[in-house]
């Protein structure tokens, strides 16, 4: 999201510009009138309180070159590798690629609709034998009304905060883990904690495409087989990508070139998808849990970068 920055001075004051994919980025210096201009989704995001306000009078920017459309398709690939590996939850780990070349809330709208492919060619291996659905039974309705709340909430709620709560609250349940010895120890199913998992998964994914720690901090848990945990988060991500597909888009009203972008960007589903499951079948349980912890931590740790720097810069 850093490319072509360039600071001049006018009138005393600094101004800053960021060419991205997609938009022009204004920001104006002393904090009264900083604010980031996301045109290409007509939103402005207010640097100081984190919250999405209202139409921008830009005129809209698309730019992007090789390096973008190449980042773009890679962080799309990544994701796209995540759902086969791990039947999906850990789509931020390829987002900061996108974020380079587009800000989140574009790349949210180019995502939405290609979550729901991978969704669908997932289907090819998380078949119905790999979900749990006692599990799934508990978790989705939380999962739709929190992705309802996120939507309506999406320009008031301080997308920073989120962020670092999520972060916080997912290095906790790793270092709790750690501190067990880092073994699963199966626990009986809890109907009030999956109906907050689904809850806070749905917000997240919605704010912030970061469903996956409290899906996790549910599930693995509970010592599922690797595929039967791969088969319920994929599932689990199916119905909540379906869901929040169309609020994106309304958020986003993606222009010609965004959507020829997507077309391009499906290519790498089958690729992603089916080699990330090969990736499945060659670690046993052990390897796969572990695995996912560490991803927990990773994401966390993103999280807690972009809310932590969304306060700072």
């Amino acid at each position: 999201m850093d490319l072509g920055i360039f600071l001049p001075r006018l009138g005393g004051r600094e101004c800053a510009c960021v060419k991205t994919k997609g938009l022009r980025l204004h920001r104006g210096i002393p904090a009264s009138a900083r604010h980031l201009y996301f045109t290409e989704v007509n939103l402005i995001l207010d640097s100081r309180s984190g919250k999405w306000g209202s139409k921008s009078s830009e005129t809209p920017f698309v730019t992007g070159g090789n390096l973008g459309g190449r980042s773009t398709f890679t962080g799309v690939f990544l994701i796209c590798f995540m759902k086969g590996a791990f039947g999906g939850g850990f789509s931020i780990v390829g987002i900061p690629l996108l974020s380079i070349v587009m800000d989140p809330v574009v790349a949210g709208g180019l995502l939405a609709p290609l979550f729901v492919a991978m969704d669908l060619y997932a289907f090819r291996y998380w078949t119905r034998s790999t979900w749990s659905r006692p599990d799934l039974v508990l978790l989705t309705p939380g999962l739709v009304l929190g992705i309802g709340i996120g939507y309506l909430l999406f320009r008031s709620l301080d997308h920073r905060a989120i962020a670092i709560i999520m972060a916080v609250t997912t290095l906790m349940f790793v270092g709790l883990w750690l501190f067990k010895g880092a073994e699963v120890a199966p626990r009986p199913r809890s109907t009030p904690k999956a109906i907050s998992a689904g809850l806070a998964s749905g917000v997240t994914t919605m704010v912030a495409h970061s469903g996956g720690p409290p899906l996790a901090m549910y599930l693995l848990p509970l010592g599922l087989s690797k595929e039967v945990y791969a088969g319920t988060t994929s599932m689990f991500f199916a119905v909540g990508n379906a869901t929040k597909a169309v609020p994106w888009l309304l958020l986003t009203s993606p222009t010609a070139d965004l959507w020829k972008l997507m077309g391009i960007c499906l290519l790498a589903v089958p690729s992603g998808v089916s080699l990330g499951w090969r990736l499945h079948g060659a670690l046993d349980q052990r390897q796969i849990y572990r695995a996912c912890y560490a991803l927990l931590v990773i994401t966390a740790m993103k999280l807690l970068w972009d809310g932590i720097w969304g306060f700072v810069a």
